[in-house]
């Protein structure tokens, strides 16, 4: 119960730095392309890869700590770091089939899914 306490604090101070990131982005850039979004991705994949170096090749990151940056704060900041983390580790075992339907199922099943979301809700909704 305690880990999963310190995720869910990890959590809400991910979505709160998304807030700021994305915020400062779009007031620095506007609102032209989704810089936010872009850059809340980037950064959160850098970070994410730190912390499971340091925690998984150095082990100087205990195991709930771990946990409470990763899935915590990284996952409420981008779930899009945890994807990219995922691909590298395939890359490295030499994976590369793996790595490119991992890449080709996410973006076109999300894609997707949202297109279909969009869909269904509009139809039900009808405006």
């Amino acid at each position: 119960m305690e880990r999963f306490l310190w995720i869910c604090l990890g959590g809400a101070a991910g979505t709160g730095a998304r807030y700021l990131v994305s915020g400062w982005t779009l007031n620095r850039f506007g609102s032209a392309f989704a810089y936010g979004t872009l850059a809340v991705n980037i950064i959160g994949s850098f970070v994410l890869a730190v912390l499971m170096f340091i925690g998984t090749e150095t082990g100087a990151l205990p195991p709930t700590a771990r946990l409470a940056l990763t899935t915590g704060v990284m996952g409420g900041f981008t779930t899009y770091s945890t994807f990219s983390y995922e691909t590298m580790r395939y890359l490295q075992e030499g994976a590369w089939l793996l790595a490119a339907l991992n890449v080709t199922i996410t973006v076109v099943g999300c894609l997707a899914a949202c297109l279909l979301g969009w869909a269904v809700t509009r139809s039900l909704i009808a405006t």
